[in-house]
């Protein structure tokens, strides 16, 4: 089996205008919210054999916390600027690229494609879960998917099944 960790990027900073979208960081919100999943990841998600992440600022400042929370040896980490800002087309066709012998993949991206990506994967699901998933996916949310036993190449729009979907708010990060 498959399993696909989809990480929108946590809440960023709006506060200097001179800076690029590319370039924003996370505000201090978004530094917990950061935190509190990075630690929900390494405790209770199943550890990621890649990470594929934007080249934005505040997708690599979400992904830093994960990365000292993980056991050595840490996981292959792909930063593509091809992620930033990516359509859930753009994004599914760089997972079904993944090599078969990858059977968890993490990918930390943006919205709207990151959180159209997991409401057109998540075909079955905890009726609770999949609400709220199709609801709203907010900044720093993790949405677990399990896929069919088939090559990631195959990965098809209502195949997978959302095993959890956890919001900083979940938490308890405020």
């Amino acid at each position: 089996m498959k399993t696909l960790l989809l990480l929108r990027h946590a809440k960023s900073a709006w506060s200097d205008p001179r800076l690029d979208d590319h370039d924003r960081p996370l505000n201090g919100r978004g530094e917990r919210a950061a935190k509190a999943m990075a630690d929900h990841v390494a405790r209770k998600a199943p550890r990621p054999d890649l990470i594929l992440c934007s080249t934005a600022m505040r997708t690599r400042q979400t992904l830093a916390p994960l990365l000292k929370r993980l056991r050595p040896p840490a996981p292959p980490i792909s930063l593509e600027n091809g992620l930033y800002l990516a359509s859930e087309d753009v994004l599914l066709d760089r997972i079904r690229a993944v090599g078969d012998d990858v059977p968890t993949v993490l990918l930390i991206g943006h919205n709207d494609g990151i959180g159209q990506l997991a409401a057109d994967l998540a075909g079955s699901g905890p009726a609770e879960a999949l609400a709220a998933l199709w609801e709203k996916y907010p900044t720093g949310a993790l949405a677990v998917l399990r896929l069919p036993d088939s090559p990631w190449s195959d990965l098809l729009p209502g195949s997978a099944r959302l095993l959890d979907f956890v919001r900083p708010r979940d938490l308890a990060v405020t």
